[in-house]
């Protein structure tokens, strides 16, 4: 259940967003914090729409591509084309607009992952995204998210939690062990497990002097405010640790510059909340127009000035953590790829396989992981998609396992079991 609560009295307004009224009943044992504040965490972020993989990261070295995309096609790689393809390998490269994720696949920090994504068939975006999001490819009864899932599972221990609250229950050691950067919570981590969306670190603050703050907690205590404050002392030491981080005062660092953009300053603000030593375990944020129906562009163009913003913001955030990406894990997805042969009006359509980034210090880097299925008519899904080869759930369980530490995963993915042998290699091993 989401909620927005206002609370005026005199100078004292309070705001929260997206909290689950179990989550702040569960974070009583903030507390504990102190036991693990640099634990590894996953950063997962769902390019929204589609993105083209072909020409994200592009098979240059295919005959088929050029034949396929006669005006969008990236051009090879060369030295007096600023528009052509980043090479990666002699035959993958990156779009000329993803400059800044070359540096990191050249200090090895990056891995791309071609021709992966769901089993599933749709080509529907609201049905593709609940199954990337559920981690059950056509099933739709699933009522959770994967990574609630996890947490839920990784949750289950006295030690990895900050202990038993006194009624008996476990109780995780931070409110802010999965946050979302979203205004409501994403289906990636609705469950049972807490987790907390907002906007931004703004949306969740006391904006009040001191002594307005401690009335108007004092309210809560008596339960006298005409609010929901069933949980409102703990609400108030949420609140309490965001603010000890300074949000506002916050700094990059190592010479990061976040694009100005709204998906910036969200990896801007995840970086904070890593940083601030609050407990933080999953990081989820999301960005949208990646739907390019229609004057896609290549080299330049509608594309281009989408994977400039992204690219820029996900090596900004990495420049900022430094040492701290020993422990952090970059995770981007999206829900299906597009059609191999541009359409009629510059772009291209609902298609099948994508790609996906995996990004920190442990990866398996300079390479292009999973089989690359070709693009002649017969390789191609159903004449005229990239065929997949690698189904996302061995990508999430490796990062998972290999990554944060998970034992089992059988209640993360029910029914799918594809072994260390199924995973695509990503991560070295510890």
């Amino acid at each position: 259940m989401q909620r927005r609560v206002f609370v005026k009295s005199g100078a004292l307004a309070l705001v929260t967003l997206g909290l689950s009224p179990s989550f702040l009943r569960r974070s009583a044992f903030a507390a504990e914090l102190s036991r693990a504040k640099t634990g590894r965490v996953l950063v997962c972020l769902f390019q929204r729409g589609a993105a083209d993989a072909l020409n994200v990261v592009v098979p240059h070295g295919e005959r088929a591509y050029y034949a396929l995309r006669p005006t969008i096609a990236i051009p090879r790689p060369s030295r007096a084309n600023d528009a052509s393809a980043l090479d990666l390998d002699g035959f993958f490269g990156l779009h000329p607009a993803l400059g800044s994720l070359q540096r990191l696949y050249a200090d090895g920090l990056l891995a791309p992952i071609h021709a992966v994504g769901s089993p599933s068939a749709t080509r529907s975006h609201f049905d593709a995204q609940d199954y990337m999001e559920s981690g059950t490819p056509d099933r739709k009864s699933t009522h959770d998210g994967w990574l609630n899932r996890y947490l839920a599972v990784a949750g289950t221990c006295e030690a990895c939690t900050g202990g038993a609250s006194p009624g008996g229950a476990i109780a995780p050691a931070s409110p802010f062990r999965a946050v979302a950067m979203t205004a409501q919570t994403p289906r990636i981590l609705e469950g049972p497990a807490p987790a907390v969306a907002m906007s931004s670190l703004g949306d969740f603050s006391v904006r009040a002097t001191g002594s307005s703050a401690a009335r108007l907690e004092a309210l809560y205590r008596t339960g006298s405010a005409d609010v929901v404050h069933a949980s409102g002392s703990e609400m108030f030491e949420a609140v309490k640790m965001l603010r000890s981080a300074n949000p506002q005062r916050y700094r990059a660092e190592h010479g990061a510059d976040y694009p100005r953009s709204p998906f910036g300053q969200r990896l801007r603000e995840i970086a904070q909340l890593i940083k601030a030593g609050m407990g933080l375990e999953i990081a989820f944020a999301d960005v949208g127009g990646w739907d390019t129906h229609v004057n896609q562009g290549g080299g330049t163009g509608q594309l281009a000035a989408r994977l400039r913003d992204f690219g820029d913001s996900i090596a900004a955030f990495v420049t900022d953590l430094g040492d701290r990406m020993d422990d952090v894990a970059i995770l981007t997805m999206s829900e299906f790829g597009r059609m191999a042969r541009q359409n009629g009006t510059g772009g291209t359509d609902h298609g099948h396989a994508g790609a996906m980034f995996v990004i920190g210090s442990r990866v398996q880097g300079r390479t292009v992981h999973g089989r690359w299925p070709g693009l002649e008519r017969e390789q191609l899904y159903e004449g005229r998609d990239l065929a997949l080869t690698t189904d996302f759930r061995t990508v999430f369980s490796e990062l998972l396992t290999h990554h944060m530490g998970a034992t089992d995963l059988s209640s993360v993915f029910p029914g799918y079991e594809p072994g260390a042998a199924g995973w695509p290699g990503v991560l070295r091993r510890a």
